[in-house]
């Protein structure tokens, strides 16, 4: 049997490069082998949402074509929506009964979140406990392998302590998943943060040229660098880190030419917004025929609930068993 690969999107809104390079690059790469779960975390998005969850659906459906133009087949991934699997729910609860609280606190994506957030009410439960609600998504098709962002690491280790710990105390049943990192582990927004809609830094993948080529013209360069001759550092630039995701070859050209002062900044960001938008081209176009097909994309969720409650009943009978409780 294949091994299972797992990985979840927050629908807050249309995907952008972050999501393409964190971990759907990797999706669609292995997707033949691998058996795949890939699925729309609404539940997680209300944990930064809950005041204004009214859009949680319709982003959920700009997702779901984003993936699927992108080049998710959805013959070889299971495609679904978190809500529509309520076994999630009650994985989760059972997890939270042996999840220590300092494990919650001490997570350094929780830390970095409850910072740059500050503007939203996120003192909750609910987003505390993120992190038992992902090892609950993992666990409940006992997926092998997770393509995931060098951010989300803290939370996959606590999935793995919680398999751990439910194991030691009512028995082995659950895999302890090992990440797949993709070749940009952390994909920089406009500003330099991770890039996230929330922190309003995003390229989106359906971008048209020229709101690419603005939001490039605004990325960070070497700020010791005030002339177009001065020698620049690609280091502490933003822009050298896209060309380290779009250039297969000739990065150590591109970095000698900067340190020695041979090319402005201005040049730079010009050429990668063309290599960005290139890019996308053949996306946008797919992207806009299945738009005018939704009933593909409802059939398709349908599809991938079907399958994946299947595999979730299983997993609660075995649980409830384990724990003594059915």
């Amino acid at each position: 049997m294949k091994k299972k690969m797992l990985t979840g999107f927050r629908p807050t809104g249309k995907l952008h490069l972050g999501h393409l390079h964190g971990n759907i690059s990797n999706m669609i790469k292995y997707q033949k082998d691998y058996e795949n779960f890939f699925f729309l975390v609404d539940w997680h998005a209300l944990s930064t949402e809950y005041l204004n969850p009214k859009n949680i659906k319709s982003d959920l459906m700009e997702c779901v074509i984003d993936l699927v133009a992108l080049g998710i087949d959805p013959e070889l991934t299971h495609l679904y929506r978190q809500s529509d699997i309520p076994q999630i729910s009650e994985l989760t609860l059972y997890f939270s009964m042996i999840t220590p609280l300092s494990w919650l606190e001490r997570c350094p994506t929780y830390k970095e979140q409850m910072t740059e957030l500050k503007s939203k009410e996120i003192s909750t439960l609910g987003f505390l406990s993120y992190p038992v609600l992902m090892a609950a998504d993992i666990l409940i098709v006992n997926s092998d392998i997770i393509p995931v962002g060098e951010d989300q690491l803290p939370h996959l280790e606590i999935t793995r302590e919680i398999a751990r710990r439910f194991n030691y105390l009512y028995g082995e049943y659950f895999i302890e998943p090992k990440e797949m990192l993709s070749k940009a582990t952390r994909v920089p927004g406009i500003d330099g943060r991770k890039m996230s809609k929330s922190y309003n830094n995003a390229i989106f993948l359906s971008d048209d040229f020229e709101t690419i080529r603005s939001k490039v013209t605004m990325m960070i360069t070497d700020p010791k660098r005030i002339h177009l001759k001065d020698p620049g550092n690609p280091a502490v630039c933003n822009v050298f880190d896209f060309y380290k995701i779009y250039k297969e070859t000739g990065i150590e050209g591109i970095e000698e030419r900067c340190r020695q002062g041979k090319i402005g900044c201005t040049k730079c960001k010009e050429e990668i917004s063309n290599l960005i938008y290139e890019s996308l081209v053949d996306f946008q176009e797919k992207r806009n025929k299945i738009k005018k097909n939704l009933n593909s994309v409802y059939d398709i969720l349908e599809e991938g609930k079907t399958h994946v409650r299947k595999i979730a009943d299983k997993t609660i009978s075995d649980v409830r068993k384990k724990m003594g409780i059915d």
